[in-house]
């Protein structure tokens, strides 16, 4: 095992010295798959999937931050989730509490809620604020922490907010309809002012988005991992961005 651990960090080392500073995307996008998936193969419980799932996540963080990365989106928990029994929602919704909290006691991201909080018990929803105002002067990597997200939902929200915004003016609806461009409705999802990802990687071998960042994504490099992610390594995340500095971006051309 010892051997094998020094071969993993030679090789961690080499491919870390291989990526060019030029060529480390500045928005990682993350579909934290495969925590229930991982548990059932060892035989416990989807509780210990989640928690070991929670684990991961501050040192994917610690690696993007060593990379130079400057945003991370972590997809923690979608709409559709919250269907689940509860069961199991309940000790989830735990779990993702004391993750959030534990990145913002750290000082040294940003962390900053995406989601329809509103669709979120009334405990977890403010403790992700207080997150986000805790941290809203951290001047080092945002993380943005999607719990409750969808990418339906927030194209939605982001109209609704738009046309609020521009009732609010009195602008008539022949006006806005003149006026909505891309831009106007990038101004108001959960991600506006920040980058759109350049790289969106999904853990647990499964090939789509599932309503990631639908909008955001529109031009981004996708990579997909077979590990399960309580098992994804910094060895992934290094081949991950090798990967990706091997693309030649296209941008839809």
């Amino acid at each position: 095992m010892a051997l094998r651990d020094l071969l993993y960090g030679a090789y961690e080392r080499r491919l870390a010295a291989s990526l060019r500073d030029d060529r480390i995307p500045r928005h990682v996008g993350v579909i934290l798959d495969g925590n229930r998936r991982w548990a059932k193969m060892l035989g416990e419980q989807s509780q210990t999937g989640h928690q070991a799932g929670a684990d991961k996540v501050a040192q994917f963080v610690t690696w993007c931050e060593e990379s130079g990365v400057e945003v991370v989106t972590l997809w923690m928990l979608s709409t559709d989730n919250l269907d689940r029994p509860e069961s199991e929602l309940a000790p989830l919704m735990g779990i993702i509490e004391h993750t959030v909290q534990d990145l913002a006691a750290t000082g040294r991201w940003r962390v900053n809620p995406v989601g329809a909080l509103d669709l979120l018990p009334v405990h977890t929803a403010e403790i992700l604020k207080q997150a986000g105002e805790q941290t809203c002067d951290t001047k080092g990597l945002i993380v943005n922490v999607a719990v409750g997200y969808g990418g339906r939902r927030e194209i939605t929200d982001a109209v609704r907010s738009l046309l609020s915004e521009h009732a609010n003016r009195g602008t008539s609806i022949e006006e806005l309809a003149e006026l909505i461009d891309i831009e106007h409705i990038a101004e108001h999802l959960y991600t506006r002012g920040q980058p759109d990802p350049d790289l969106v990687i999904r853990t647990s071998g499964e090939q789509r988005l599932s309503g990631f960042l639908l909008w955001q994504s529109a031009h981004s490099e996708f990579y997909f991992c077979e590990a399960y992610w309580p098992d994804f390594r910094r060895v992934d995340f290094l081949r991950a961005l090798r990967d990706f500095a091997a693309r030649s971006r296209r941008y839809g051309n």
